[in-house]
C-alpha cells in the first residue's frame, strides 16, 4: 500500500501542471475576480441595455455616459463628457488613468450607442441560460462589460495602479457625426498618445471541428460611400441612339456601373451598388438613403443616380479603386455627362500591420499560459468597420477584446455570457503585462 501511495505521488509531479499555474498569483487573482464578480457584471450590464442608447437619442446616450462614469471614477479615473451636439449626436467619454508613466500607454475603444433608437420594439434586456437577450447586449455594451470586468479585476490585483490607460467610448459609432473630423477629433488625439490600441468590440468566432473557435481581428476594411450622377439630352423616345439624341442617361449609368463590376475587383475590396434610379427626374433625400425618380417609358432619361459603398484593406488599395472609378466616370457615351462623388465621413482601413500582428502573439501568450487555444488572424472580409480605424495609422491595435455575440443590429441581439468572462480574464492579464512594459 506505501508503495503504491509513492508510485501516486509520483504520478502526479509527472502530471501536466493545471493551466492557470502558468500564471502569477496576481494573474491568478485577476481570474478569481472576474469569476467572483459575475453576477455584480450582469446586473450591471443589463441596466445599460435597459437603457435606449441609440445613435440620435442624444438624452439616452448621455444617460449611459454616466453609468459608465460611475463605473470608472472609482476606478481612479478622470471622466471627462466630450458635447458632440455640433455633430449632432451626444458626446464620448474620455477618461484617463494616471499609472507610473514608466510602462506602454494603453488606449482601450468602445462606444456608449447602439442601432436601437426608442422607436424600436426591442428595447429590454432578457437572460435564458448563457444568453443574453439585449438591444447592445453584445455590441457594444457587452464589450463595455468586459472592459469594466477587466479594470476592476486589474484593480483588486494591483496592476492597475501602475498603469498608464486612455479609454475612449464615442457615443455615435453606429451613426457618426458630422463633421467626421470634428466627431473622431478626440479619438484620433488619444490614438497618438498611445502605444497600442485595444478595441472593446465583439469577439469574432469561426466554425472548428469541435465548435466555435475564438480569433483575433489585426485589421478591417474601410467603409465609404460614394455617388454617380449623370445627366444627358432628353427627347422622344424614338430617337435613342441617335448622333442628335445620344444614349440616355440610365445607358450611361448602365455602363459606368457594369464597368465597376468588370474591371474593379481584386482581393479584399468590394463595392455595392445599394441605390439607383433614373428618368426624366432622379432626386436624392437629404440624407441620400431615398430616391424620387420620375419618367414615361418614351422619353429618354435626362438624370440617373446611384449610391453604393466602397470598402479596402488599405488607403493605397482605397486611393488605387478610387482612381480607377473615377477614370470610368470620365468616359461617358456619346450625349451624357457623369460626376462621381465620394463621401468625406467614410471610416478610413485597419491595415494588418507588423505591429497588429505582434500584439495578436502578446494575446496567444497569455492564452496559452491560461491554457486556452491559440486565436488565428480573422479574414478582414469577415469583420466591417470600425472607430480603431481612426487611429490605425499612428498606434498598433488589436481589434474584438469584447464578447461573442450573434445577431447584432437585429431584434434578438444576443450576447453568450460565458465569452464575457473568458475575454475579461484574457483581457485584465494582456493590458496588466503590457502596462508593465518600458517605454
Amino acid at each position: 500500500m506505501f508503495r503504491n501511495f509513492s508510485l501516486a505521488l509520483a504520478a502526479l509531479a509527472l502530471a501536466p501542471a493545471p493551466a492557470l499555474a502558468k500564471l502569477t498569483p496576481t494573474e491568478a487573482r485577476m481570474v478569481q475576480t472576474v469569476d467572483a464578480e459575475q453576477e455584480r457584471t450582469l446586473a450591471m450590464l443589463e441596466k445599460w441595455v435597459n437603457q435606449n442608447s441609440g445613435s440620435l437619442n442624444i438624452e439616452g446616450v448621455t444617460k449611459v455616459g454616466e453609468m459608465l462614469r460611475a463605473e470608472l471614477e472609482p476606478l481612479g479615473f478622470n471622466v471627462q463628457w466630450i458635447d458632440m451636439k455640433a455633430a449632432g449626436r451626444a458626446g464620448h467619454i474620455v477618461a484617463t488613468h494616471k499609472g507610473n508613466d514608466q510602462g506602454k500607454r494603453l488606449l482601450l475603444i468602445g462606444h456608449l450607442d447602439t442601432v436601437f433608437e426608442p422607436d424600436s420594439p426591442f428595447q429590454r434586456w432578457e437572460r435564458k441560460g448563457n444568453d443574453g437577450i439585449g438591444p447592445g447586449a453584445g455590441d457594444d455594451k457587452g464589450g463595455m462589460a468586459v472592459m469594466i470586468a477587466a479594470l476592476r479585476a486589474m484593480d483588486r490585483a494591483g496592476t492597475l495602479r501602475q498603469a498608464d490607460i486612455e479609454i475612449v467610448l464615442t457615443g455615435d459609432e453606429e451613426d457618426s457625426g458630422n463633421p467626421i473630423e470634428l466627431a473622431r477629433r478626440d479619438l484620433v488625439a488619444a490614438g497618438k498618445r498611445a502605444d497600442w490600441a485595444l478595441d472593446f468590440e465583439g469577439l469574432a468566432q469561426e466554425t472548428g471541428p469541435n465548435g466555435m473557435v475564438d480569433m483575433g481581428s489585426i485589421a478591417r476594411r474601410s467603409s465609404g460611400s460614394w455617388t454617380v450622377t449623370v445627366t444627358s439630352k432628353s427627347g422622344h423616345s424614338s430617337g435613342i441612339f441617335s448622333a442628335a439624341a445620344g444614349n440616355g442617361a440610365i445607358y450611361e449609368l448602365a455602363r459606368i456601373i457594369d464597368t465597376f463590376r468588370r474591371e474593379l475587383p481584386e482581393d479584399k475590396l468590394t463595392f455595392n451598388v445599394g441605390l439607383v434610379g433614373g428618368g426624366a427626374t432622379a432626386k436624392l433625400d437629404q440624407d441620400r438613403i431615398r430616391l424620387e425618380a420620375t419618367g414615361k417609358t418614351n422619353i429618354i432619361a435626362a438624370t440617373a443616380v446611384a449610391r453604393g459603398d466602397l470598402r479596402g484593406l488599405t488607403q493605397e488599395q482605397v486611393d488605387r479603386a478610387q482612381a480607377r472609378m473615377k477614370a470610368i466616370v470620365a468616359k461617358p457615351l456619346a450625349g451624357a455627362t457623369a460626376t462621381i462623388e465620394f463621401d468625406k465621413d467614410g471610416y478610413p482601413p485597419m491595415a494588418p500591420t507588423p505591429g497588429n500582428k505582434a500584439l495578436l502573439d502578446r494575446l496567444n501568450v497569455v492564452n496559452r499560459d491560461m491554457g486556452l487555444p491559440e486565436m488565428g488572424a480573422l479574414d478582414p472580409l469577415k469583420r466591417g468597420a470600425g472607430d480603431i480605424s481612426f487611429v490605425a495609422k499612428d498606434v498598433d491595435g488589436l481589434v474584438g477584446l469584447g464578447p461573442a455575440s450573434r445577431g447584432d443590429h437585429a431584434p434578438g441581439e444576443t450576447v453568450d455570457i460565458a465569452s464575457i468572462w473568458r475575454q475579461a480574464k484574457r483581457a485584465a492579464i494582456l493590458m496588466s503585462r503590457l502596462a508593465a512594459e518600458g517605454r
